[in-house]
């Protein structure tokens, strides 16, 4: 099995630790190997001085929904004050970091660039920089880790909380990797600790790790989802439905208008490798299309180390788009949702473009084109600073 950082945290804990004010940064998936969550370990053993808990989307114990903002509470299980980095605001206080000697981090991440708690944990890297308060982050695997760098790197002018740091969507690193990438990026002057799982290496995914799936967010229930979560969570940035409100998200895509066969045939005479498509019918019970009948397709792996989730992902966008011209794009307020996950307006505008008899393959392979250079420089950058 392998060990996780705070494992590791707790057998021999770190000189930066000892006799330390604490916080610490979490939700339900910072859990020891037992399954018991990092906040009650912390909080339980007099060994540290635990102060106060920061939640991040979903909160510490993951009880709000996706895009859900919250206020500061106290933790009922261990009495614990928890401030809200899903609220007002989403990085750490000032007057919070003056008060703390080390803020701890553990957040389990799925190895994609979308995923809001990669940019609440460089926000607190941030946050601590030129301050006497030291960042611990307690390592866990990327369990998408077998992937290849995929995707575009987001210019900076175009970085949100859904992308940033110039990150591809498939990026390739731990979460402590993650955030030591993005120390040496921006040159930040803070005082970083990493505490490093035991007996983990890159050719694994996550249930050879001996290691128990906990969900790391409401909508990432298995690692099938984490899996096409890369390429399926485009679909956020449209009309149709990217399986949230029902019990499959990410792995299932369609909408009220799309003929569920129709559509399956199209993407299987495309003949993408590693997955199938299968015709299906669901009813979301909230988010988009809540409680209405939704044509659609089923995504089904049938060989990971085959497949590529930003082009499955990129490949039913596309032929949703040509096929069916009820599609369209969300915005909120005067932005494209799109143009936020894509890192600017060109994928949009690139599938606005399509002719109409267009093969779908071949615009997907157009789109993967441009970013060869990209991913293979961040090939380079997995090289300097991988820990594994």
């Amino acid at each position: 099995m392998v060990e996780l950082g705070i494992d590791r945290l707790l057998a021999d804990p770190p000189a930066v630790v000892e006799d330390a004010r604490l916080g610490v940064i979490t939700n339900p998936s910072g859990v020891n190997s037992a399954l018991e969550p990092t906040l009650d370990l912390l909080a339980a053993d007099d060994a540290f001085d635990l102060r106060v808990a920061f939640g991040p989307e979903h909160g510490v114990r993951g009880d709000r929904q996706a895009g859900e903002e919250f206020d500061d509470t106290v933790d009922e299980a261990t009495g614990v004050t928890v401030k809200s980095l899903y609220g007002d605001t989403r990085r750490l206080a000032a007057a919070d970091v003056a008060e703390l000697d080390v803020v701890v981090c553990d957040l389990q991440g799925v190895g994609c660039r979308f995923y809001t708690y990669l940019y609440t944990l460089a926000y607190a890297l941030e946050g601590v920089a030129g301050t006497d308060t030291s960042l611990v982050v307690l390592d866990r695997p990327n369990p998408i880790a077998p992937l290849p760098v995929a995707g575009n790197r987001i210019p900076d002018e175009h970085a949100t909380f859904v992308g940033g740091y110039r990150l591809p969507i498939v990026y390739g690193l731990t979460i402590g990797e993650f955030v030591a990438y993005v120390r040496d990026m921006c040159d930040v002057n803070a005082d970083l600790h990493v505490v490093e799982m035991q007996d983990w290496n890159r050719e694994m995914w996550f249930e050879e790790t001996g290691l128990h799936w906990v969900q790391p967010s409401p909508n990432i229930p298995t690692l099938t989802a984490a899996i096409l979560y890369p390429g399926t969570c485009l679909f956020e940035g449209t009309n149709l439905s990217e399986g949230r409100g029902t019990t499959k998200p990410f792995t299932q895509i369609g909408a009220p208008w799309i003929d569920p066969f129709d559509y399956a045939d199209r993407l299987e005479a495309c003949d993408v490798a590693g997955v199938s498509f299968r015709p299906t019918y669901f009813t979301p019970w909230f988010s988009k299309h809540e409680e209405t009948r939704t044509g659609g397709v089923e995504i089904h792996i049938d060989d990971r180390d085959r497949l590529d989730p930003v082009d499955v992902g990129l490949l039913t966008l596309v032929v949703a788009f040509s096929s069916f011209p009820e599609c369209d794009w969300r915005q909120r307020g005067n932005r494209y949702v799109i143009d936020r996950l894509a890192g600017g307006p060109w994928l949009r505008e690139h599938i606005d473009s399509m002719e109409p008899a267009v093969d779908p393959a071949q615009v997907v392979a157009s789109i993967r084109s441009t970013w060869e250079a990209e991913e293979a420089s961040f090939s380079d950058v997995i090289e300097d600073v991988a820990l594994y």
